[in-house]
């Protein structure tokens, strides 16, 4: 597939009208939809949105590449969109942005799509192209200079293929390199190139490993490591790292690759760069200094358990609420109601497979913390943590607890076998790594036990009760939260309060921490439902078409609905969001509403105590939340006129 079939006429915008980021993506998205190319506007922009979050795509120089890889991808396109003016797309230059290329990846993106895209990519690496580009006036124009431009490229590239399998100068400076960004469409590659192209000014040899979408391309051999003056890492995602130790690295972003590969190289040979240090056992994406504050590294350890943890929970929590429902359709003696679930014998069945998915619940959540502390090394350690602390009774927090022990005690392993000679490396990560990580966590975890058992009895205690005020007031936090962050780390604290909660009430009929949060959950994507059928007119088109796909979203419990919305004006939003899932909560709580599932939205709705109910309060939530939104909401510019 050549970069002409992804830039499509009818994609592209010779005039951009926006003069900010929010209005740019919004006008590029609908131009992608009007053009056939997308299926759903709103699923699309949320991939969008998401890679913004991580780091602006505004890559500097004038170039802003936006992309997504999703289910509303129709066919791989390339959007390409011109601005007079310039736009303010937050580029990591702090310059305007004139040139656009909004990437659309389908989710089975072949190679040949992959190959395309990231042969786009580097060409914008070329400031005469760029230039070129800034002056076409009509689509042929764009068509055509991508043409020529690829065609040049090629012939290019086959000439520095030609020159590798040539003898190098090994008196000439060497250096080898890795660039990788989270979807691996673009950055991956324009890394690369600017690497590759400096060097050649500088006239040092490189070889680039790229991990992108496609796989791992032109792989580094130990043979070329060996011979290396030093190790340039451009990465936003894991690499692997060991084969590195003992040489002089830079571990940057993958934007620095773009952006300054002639600060990367410089520091590489400038001796001065810190040496790596392997283990045998490691890969990594942080620097060699590590990144982050304290506070988003243990995030990223606990979300690394809980995204492992969540399919357990969900397919093991709704095989035995099945388990349940069943008994009770076949039909269960009043003398027997405390065995149900287990009566019947399909009932039992389906709460054996359950109880199998929730007797590994706690392990892997201690594991996989463990595992993104220390890596592999943790994971015997934290899996051990996690079933000491259900066997125990310590529960979900003693597991939390433990999966954090495991991980610092490989790390603290780790210290104190740095000393041993490196022809013991292999027997440091198959013996004493497991041996020592389990033996010290596994006693520590006796430790915790006793008094993570009593908090954690005194929370069982106080949700079996759950009551009155007591009810009430935690429904509506907990709803409330859900509504803050839509999928943030505030919204993940209460969802997973809630699956918490399961394990120990799944024989008194359900959890109604886990009704409240579920309800919650579910009203910011209704709310934006019911403003945009009341408040037409002051909504743009493509956002009230948005509102029908949301009504979707929210009944399927997937909050997430209304981050696009939110992100455009979170003052407004997030409050009027708030009010209705809080209101919603308490009412949950307030009635005693209980839920065996820990997800599914109006598809588990059979599952919970009082299902009428409890569709009823989400309606009031949605309805007040969608009434104060429009009511707050000022006009949009292009908005709908009756």
């Amino acid at each position: 597939m050549d970069i002409k079939d992804l830039l499509v006429k009818d994609a592209m915008i010779m005039d951009l009208k926006a003069t900010d980021k929010q209005g740019a993506i919004d006008e590029m998205v609908q131009k992608m939809y009007d053009a056939g190319r997308i299926s759903d506007v709103e699923i699309y922009k949320e991939g969008i949105l998401k890679r913004e979050a991580l780091t602006s795509t505004g890559l500097g120089d004038g170039i802003a590449m936006p992309h997504a890889k999703n289910s509303a991808v129709k066919e791989a396109t390339v959007l390409f969109a011109k601005s007079k003016n310039g736009v303010d797309y937050e580029a990591l230059d702090g310059q305007p942005s004139y040139l656009f290329f909004m990437i659309a990846a389908p989710e089975g993106a072949n190679d040949t799509h992959l190959q395309a895209l990231a042969s786009l990519s580097k060409l914008l690496i070329d400031p005469d192209f760029v230039a070129q580009l800034k002056e076409a006036n009509t689509p042929e124009e764009v068509q055509n200079l991508f043409d020529t431009a690829e065609k040049a490229k090629e012939a290019e590239e086959k000439a520095e293929e030609a020159a590798e399998n040539e003898l190098k100068d090994f008196n000439r400076h060497y250096i080898v390199a890795v660039t990788a960004c989270p979807t691996g469409i673009a950055h991956t590659y324009m890394a690369e190139d600017a690497l590759k192209k400096k060097a050649k000014e500088m006239g040092v040899d490189i070889k680039v490993e790229t991990n992108g979408s496609e796989g791992i391309k032109h792989r580094l051999t130990d043979e070329e490591i060996a011979r290396a003056d030093a190790v340039i890492v451009a990465a936003d995602k894991k690499v692997e790292m060991n084969r590195f130790a003992g040489k002089e690295l830079i571990n940057r972003p993958v934007s620095d690759g773009i952006r300054k590969p002639e600060e990367l190289i410089n520091l590489a040979l400038s001796g001065n760069a810190p040496t790596f240090k392997g283990d045998g056992s490691e890969t990594a994406s942080q620097s060699t200094e590590e990144s982050g504050s304290v506070g988003q590294n243990i995030y990223k350890d606990l979300m690394n358990g809980v995204s492992h943890m969540l399919p357990f929970v969900i397919g093991g929590g709704i095989m035995i609420a099945l388990s349940f429902m069943i008994d009770q359709f076949i039909g269960v003696p009043s003398a027997e109601l405390a065995n149900l679930g287990n009566y019947n014998q399909v009932a039992s069945w389906f709460n054996q497979i359950g109880q199998s998915a929730f007797t590994f619940m706690l392990p892997v959540l201690a594991g996989f913390i463990a595992s993104s502390i220390a890596d592999r090394p943790g994971l015997i350690g934290g899996f051990a943590a996690g079933f000491l602390a259900n066997q125990g009774g310590a529960g979900f927090l003693g597991a939390l607890i433990g999966g954090f022990l495991a991980g610092y005690v490989i790390v603290f392993l780790k210290k104190v076998f740095k000393g041993l000679p490196k022809s013991l490396d292999g027997i440091k990560t198959i013996l004493f790594y497991p041996f020592f990580g389990l033996l010290i966590t596994g006693f520590l975890m006796l430790l915790v036990n006793v008094p993570m058992k009593a908090i954690n009895d005194g929370l069982n205690g106080f949700l079996s009760g759950l009551g009155g005020s007591n009810a009430i007031l935690l429904g509506a936090l907990l709803g409330g939260m859900m509504a803050v962050d839509l999928g943030g780390p505030i919204n993940k604290a209460a969802y997973v309060f809630g699956t918490a909660t399961l394990a120990s009430t799944v024989a008194t009929g359900g959890s109604i921490v886990m009704a409240a949060v579920m309800a919650g959950g579910m009203v910011p994507p209704l709310a934006i439902f019911v403003a945009t059928r009341l408040f037409k007119s002051k909504f743009e088109k493509s956002q009230i078409d948005a509102g029908l796909t949301n009504i979707v979203m929210g009944l399927s419990f997937v909050t997430e609905g209304a981050i696009p919305f939110a992100a455009a004006d979170p003052i407004r939003v997030i409050p009027s969001f708030v009010v209705g899932s809080a209101l919603t909560g308490g009412l949950v709580g307030a009635f005693g509403i209980k839920l065996l599932a820990p997800h599914g939205g109006i598809f588990v709705v059979l599952l919970l105590s009082h299902p009428v109910l409890y569709l009823i309060f989400i309606a009031i939530g949605a309805i007040v939340s969608g009434v104060i939104y429009g009511l707050v909401k000022k006009p949009a510019a292009s908005a709908v006129t009756e």
